[in-house]
């Protein structure tokens, strides 16, 4: 069976269903006070299935400093832009964008690495920005039940959250590449680690308020967090990691980019929101450009 493939589509889906809890909750609280909560409940969930299931906690130094890194910029920088790109946008554009986070890996690669772009990947790279362009060109639909709308600080974090999920991954591979871990035990240490470095800074900031006083208010966000955080973040990235650490990683990213693709329907759904020809268009043509950046 090809797990890891497996897990990558189940994470897929995951987080599309989770995006649009994140998205409801992110109008009324923020996207800082978000992430830090939802990965604070996510961080506990695991660490309760770890000590049940008598999952090891152990990681080497360099394991944990490359889990570090991935958390600042996967779910530090990535996942606070992401939550403001769906405040702007919603789900379905902003994922979209998103996806392109495999041709960043692919960029990034050439860049520090010198490794060579073959030529079909090169073409990945300009279909994937094609389908996106496709859909944040389109014409604004008078009729969005949600009154979402493409903004350009909407876009611009959008692709900051896609640049953030491609470093993220890279430091990531890089833990997994230095010696066995568990993959709920690479979950904990780059959530739980994120949450202890983003916590001062969020307070800091005065984005961050008490979390009992904030809920006892408003209990749906309270609901809407706590089942986000437990199909996205616990199930969703703990579903990654497995699939980076059993399969090649441009595969588990390519399926991991089908969420774009996963999400028309559930827009259609959740929101009501009427499919344009261009925005499944877009949507298809962006997935098949992420396929050819690893085929």
């Amino acid at each position: 069976m090809y797990w890891g493939e497996i897990a990558a589509l189940t994470a897929a889906f995951l987080w599309a269903a989770g995006s649009f809890l994140f998205t409801s909750a992110v109008k009324r609280i923020g996207s800082i006070q978000l992430n830090i909560d939802r990965m604070t409940l996510a961080a506990v969930f695991i660490a309760i299935t770890m000590l049940a299931a008598g999952i090891s906690f152990n990681c080497t130094k360099n394991q944990l400093l490359y889990l570090v890194g991935s958390g600042i910029v996967g779910l530090i920088i990535g996942d606070t832009a992401l939550f403001r790109a769906f405040r702007e946008m919603g789900p379905r554009i902003s994922l979209l964008i998103y996806s392109f986070n495999p041709a960043f890996a692919a960029i990034l690669a050439f860049i520090l690495f010198g490794e060579k772009l073959p030529f079909i990947s090169i073409i990945g790279i300009f279909l994937t920005l094609l389908g996106i362009i496709l859909v944040v060109t389109e014409k604004p639909r008078n009729d969005n039940p949600m009154n979402f709308k493409v903004t350009l600080p909407g876009v611009l974090f959008a692709f900051i959250s896609a640049l953030g999920q491609a470093g993220g991954l890279i430091f990531a591979k890089y833990a997994f590449n230095d010696s066995y871990i568990h993959s709920f035990t690479a979950t904990f240490y780059r959530i739980s680690t994120s949450v202890l470095l983003f916590l001062p800074l969020g307070v800091l900031l005065k984005r961050y308020v008490n979390p009992f006083k904030l809920y006892s208010r408003d209990k749906k966000s309270f609901k809407q967090i706590s089942i986000a955080s437990i199909i996205g973040p616990y199930l969703g990235i703990t579903l990654s990691f497995f699939a980076i650490s059993h399969t090649k990683l441009g595969i588990a990213s390519t399926l991991l980019a089908t969420v774009p693709v996963m999400i028309l329907p559930m827009t259609r759904i959740v929101y009501k929101e009427k499919l344009t020809l261009i925005s499944v268009t877009g949507a298809i043509v962006a997935f098949i450009g992420i396929a050819l950046l690893f085929a």
